[in-house]
């Protein structure tokens, strides 16, 4: 038997009441947690990208081994580029409504153009070695974690 909010007692709970910030407020909350730039990431990725792509290179003395990992690396900057740049147009923040459906266009470009550059690689790196060029697109993912860790923090308000 299935259990619905009003068998579990949440009818009785007290519902928080919905309060907009005021303006002050929401100044304190942009402070609090300033917004990363998504070119910041995207330039976080690339290096990281070119880092690992130089280090399965001069590792393992193979060429190819670095073509793969730096083109595992571009097969997530590219699309990610094109994903930022299409949010960040005029078009996009219109309204709610456009922003939404512009963030819904654009990942479904992100992700097309990042498996079309996938099934394009064997064609266009000689020597093609997958497991560099996944560890290249693995690190590449993941290196927006290196932008929020070195995300510069604002200076706290002396009267705080």
């Amino acid at each position: 038997m299935t259990k619905t909010a009003h068998d579990v007692g949440f009818e009785d709970s007290e519902e928080e009441v919905f309060r907009p910030l005021t303006a002050e407020e929401a100044q304190r909350l942009r402070e609090k947690s300033p917004s990363i730039s998504p070119w910041r990431v995207i330039a976080g990725q690339l290096v990281a990208g070119l880092l690992v792509a130089l280090a399965a290179w001069g590792l393992s003395g193979r060429q190819n081994l670095g073509w793969s990992a730096g083109y595992g690396a571009l097969s997530v900057v590219v699309p990610a580029a094109v994903f930022a740049r299409g949010l960040t147009g005029r078009l996009s923040s219109l309204n709610p409504a456009t922003a939404m459906l512009g963030f819904f266009v654009w990942e479904m470009v992100k992700m097309a153009l990042t498996l079309a550059m996938l099934l394009a690689a064997p064609r266009l790196i000689t020597a093609l070695s997958w497991p560099a060029m996944l560890v290249g697109l693995a690190v590449a993912m993941q290196a927006y974690w290196m932008a929020l860790m070195f995300a510069p923090r604002r200076k706290k308000r002396e009267n705080e």
